[in-house]
């Protein structure tokens, strides 16, 4: 009988002892999965449009439906690819997107053969979640040197997009097109008008809005990877050592 249930626990301690090992060598590896993955994740909506070009229309809605829960995805805040311009006017998508005067209509607008087709993610979001992985890349060379980022430091790092992020959203319900976050006007006065007009009103690339929503994702994905990481390094490594024991207490190589 205990010939039996030795039989029957070996499987499911090969199988644990294998989990172990699995964990181990993520342990180990931690930061080139998360780098790959993190990779996957932000190039993903980038394929979006290329797949939509190619007629590929099935996997490229899957990527839209899927990264819309993360994204509002209106088409005037987005980059645009295979068309004439990487990013276009509200005006612009209104005038070939009937109906598109509501935001949730609006974001159903994902390109045309002549418009090219829009990346899965607006442009905060490309900005925010692309410099993580990058960031990242930065990072690891002089992890060592660097002292970890601490919450009240990751927090203010984030504050800018969402101020940039709460007044968009403020403005918006003055009507898309209309609020005082599309034409700045409150800027160019500060400014006495000494920039170009299309620099002020708009969401084009090169804009204030533009520019804002670029180096607030930016700052938000820099303060993510700078507090993150090293929790994440020194929770790994400390798995390991635990896991390097257990093996050698039970005389097993990993």
């Amino acid at each position: 009988m205990r010939n039996v249930e030795r039989a029957a626990a070996r499987p499911r301690s090969g199988v644990l002892i294998g989990l172990n090992r699995a964990v181990y060598w993520l342990s180990q590896h931690w930061f080139a999965t998360t780098v790959s993955l993190l990779l996957v994740w932000v190039g993903l909506p980038w394929l979006a449009p290329v797949m939509m070009k190619l007629g590929w229309e099935g996997p490229a809605n899957f990527i839209y439906s899927l990264y819309s829960f993360q994204c509002h995805q209106l088409p005037q805040r987005s980059f645009f690819l295979f068309g004439s311009k990487s990013m276009y006017s509200i005006e612009e998508i209104q005038a070939v997107w009937p109906g598109g005067t509501e935001p949730l209509a609006l974001r159903q607008f994902i390109g045309s053969p002549a418009f090219g087709y829009k990346v899965a993610w607006s442009d905060r979001m490309v900005s925010a979640y692309s410099s993580i992985p990058l960031a990242a890349l930065v990072w690891w060379p002089f992890r060592r040197r660097i002292r970890p980022l601490g919450l009240l430091g990751a927090a203010l790092l984030a504050l800018p997009m969402f101020v940039d992020g709460s007044t968009h959203m403020l403005s918006d319900l003055g009507g898309l097109g209309q609020g005082f976050r599309y034409t700045n006007d409150w800027l160019a006065t500060i400014t006495a008008q000494r920039l170009p007009a299309w620099f002020y009103a708009g969401n084009q690339l090169g804009s204030f809005n533009s520019w804002m929503r670029l180096v607030t994702g930016s700052l938000f994905g820099i303060g993510l990877v700078w507090f993150a990481l090293p929790q994440i390094g020194q929770s790994s490594a400390g798995q390991a050592r635990q896991l390097e024991a257990k093996f050698e207490r039970a005389g097993l190589s990993l």
